[in-house]
């Protein structure tokens, strides 16, 4: 079956370090202006199902810098708005002569069904509140840009970890590459089986940051919460927000982070979202190299690698111990 990107769960370090490594190097090319023509170019629909403003055009500027074609689909403006199901949609979009899909939808396990019955590549942009997977290699090539190593950081998460497909897909990234993952928040936001996912968990914010590399917020997701998950914004705030003050905790100079889109004021105030610690703004920007990266690396199939070079990246050579992502020293 051709090759897709579902999850990080499912891939192993030596992968995940590949990916990240080959989004450096499409990082490096794009700066220097460099023109990537590919061999073999590729037609990519994107299937967003839900709404997305940093994903959906992150994906449309990889395929573009990759030299690939784009044709965007959602289903308000689809026949699925007329009763449609997902099913008969990806059947329909197989034979429209898509080389891949690019996929987003509010049910987890949405792009493995369409993995199943798509005859060509799948990529999951976010599936329900289950994997976000080019969301946690674009957040670890930002940290890989400050940091020599992910081996040995702590990495703390915080925030409402039980409906983010975000903290999901970075817990298993950054816990694969070595590091000390914490998963912070109040009981209610917190999955049931929390014990399934690596890392620690925490209910207080001091402990949880305390020393830590990492601060990576999420953004709490009122729109797929029950009734009685929360007490108020005011009390999750007074409890959970990074700020100047919660983040004397964590080490000097820890990174923060945001998948966005934030919620100012609530999970971040002004000096953490915006100031010298706030990694927001390169992970956006980094995401539409992780994304290069990933529809490279589907279409680069391992027995084809030597034979077929599809948009060659700069050569950069790294060790499969450490990413060579831009690291600071």
């Amino acid at each position: 079956m051709n090759r897709s990107l579902l999850t990080i769960r499912h891939l192993d370090a030596d992968t995940i370090h590949e990916m990240i490594d080959l989004a450096a190097s499409f990082r490096t090319a794009i700066m220097r202006g460099e023109t990537l023509r590919p061999k073999d170019p590729k037609v990519i629909g994107l299937l967003f199902f839900e709404s997305s403003t940093r994903t959906r055009v992150s994906f449309e500027q990889a395929t573009s810098y990759l030299g690939y074609r784009f044709t965007n689909f959602s289903s308000s403006g689809s026949s699925m708005s007329k009763g449609e199901t997902l099913k008969d949609t990806i059947l329909t979009l197989r034979s429209e002569r898509l080389d891949g899909v690019v996929m987003r939808h509010r049910a987890s396990g949405a792009p493995f069904l369409a993995h199943q019955l798509f005859d060509g590549h799948v990529v999951n942009a976010g599936d329900g509140e289950h994997e976000h997977p080019t969301q946690a290699l674009g957040d670890a090539l930002t940290v890989l840009s400050h940091l020599k190593s992910i081996q040995g950081l702590n990495v703390a998460i915080v925030g409402d970890v039980l409906h983010s497909r975000v903290a999901r897909s970075n817990a298993w990234l950054f816990h694969k590459l070595g590091a000390d993952v914490r998963l912070i928040g109040p009981r209610t936001l917190m999955p049931t089986h929390g014990g399934l996912l690596p890392g620690r968990i925490f209910h207080d914010l001091e402990p949880g940051i305390e020393d830590a590399d990492v601060v990576m917020c999420l953004r709490l997701q009122k729109e797929r919460m029950q009734d009685g998950l929360m007490t108020s914004t005011k009390e999750y705030r007074k409890m959970y927000q990074v700020n100047q003050e919660t983040l004397r905790w964590a080490r000097p100079g820890a990174l923060v982070m945001h998948p966005g889109p934030l919620n100012r004021g609530v999970e971040l105030d002004d000096f953490a979202a915006d100031g010298p610690q706030s990694m927001i703004l390169q992970q956006v920007e980094n995401g539409i190299y992780v994304r290069m990266a990933a529809l490279h690396w589907i279409f680069a199939q391992p027995q084809a690698k030597k034979a077929a070079k599809a948009t060659e990246p700069p050569a950069e050579k790294t060790s499969k111990k450490k990413s060579s992502a831009g690291a600071k020293a």
